[in-house]
């Protein structure tokens, strides 16, 4: 799936929506919106909800220890995401797959080491989400992810998908929590509203930031659904792979993707579609 994201017609290459020549002009600095997109997001999530899992249980640092670590990686790969001029498909899903691992151990340490409800941090989440895009518009003059290209629209979109990681897992633990569905069953439930989703979006006109930004939220406990089903024990109503096994594949998978985006670069945007976009 491909979705046009909000665009403000008269922004220019190296100027703002808002009419300000932009600090450092730069070429898009996301991928296009794919299949293959999708997919890695999905595989990304999946790890994040394993590996997040396996370094709290191997690691011995304790819950919080692990997010100190984890977050001075993201912290580390982003510096150099921030650095490069264009979209390079290995930084860009090193930081996706090291941001699923931070936002479900945000909404871990809050929940377990915390004791604040699942209702509590999946509202919060919500509304720092919806704060961030309110900013980012006000500023900016467009959601689109065509258009990640100065220092300020890609720290908005970063934070953005930070708060959708931990939005994701907050309310994907209440759903299944309340509802008592089991892995399998919850993952097919949220396959059906993204599904949902994309209907509404090609069929009856539901915005495409909307679109993409709900998809992109409900991915999120659609793949800790899947990683947990693959990864608990039987007992627990998984197939007892465990975290190390489904997160080596994973991992493997992703990296097999990435590299072949890489190479053949199909999800590059097109200068020149953008500019057609924007016309």
């Amino acid at each position: 799936m491909t979705y046009e994201l909000s665009e403000t017609p008269g922004a220019g290459p190296g100027t703002s929506a808002s009419g300000h020549p932009s600090r450092r002009p730069r070429r898009n600095k996301v991928p296009e919106v794919t299949a293959y997109f999708w997919i890695i997001k999905v595989l990304c999530t999946t790890v994040g909800e394993t590996a997040a899992d396996l370094l709290n249980e191997k690691a011995g640092l304790g819950l919080t220890g692990v997010s100190v670590l984890m977050s001075a990686l993201l912290a580390v790969v982003l510096v150099v995401q921030f650095r490069t001029t264009a979209y390079r498909a290995g930084v860009y899903w090193l930081a996706v797959a090291l941001i699923s691992v931070v936002g479900t151990l945000i909404s871990d340490n809050l929940t377990d080491n915390m004791g604040v409800p699942l209702e509590t941090t999946t509202s919060v989440f919500a509304v720092l989400l919806a704060v961030t895009f309110v900013v980012w518009y006000r500023r900016e003059r467009t959601l689109s992810i065509h258009s990640i290209d100065t220092t300020g629209r890609e720290a908005y979109y970063w934070l953005a998908v930070l708060f959708t990681f931990a939005l994701g897992t907050a309310g994907g633990d209440l759903v299944s929590e309340r509802m008592d569905l089991g892995y399998p069953l919850a993952a097919v439930l949220f396959a059906l509203a993204i599904a949902a989703v994309a209907i509404a979006h090609f069929a009856l006109g539901l915005d495409a930031v909307w679109s993409f930004w709900i998809a992109y939220v409900l991915t999120r406990p659609l793949g800790a659904s899947i990683g947990d089903y693959l990864s608990q024990p039987g007992g627990d109503g998984g197939l007892g792979l465990g975290t190390v096994v489904t997160s080596g594949l994973f991992l493997a998978v992703i990296l097999g993707l990435v590299v072949y985006l890489a190479v053949t670069r199909k999800d590059v945007t097109d200068p020149a579609r953008v500019t057609r976009r924007a016309a």
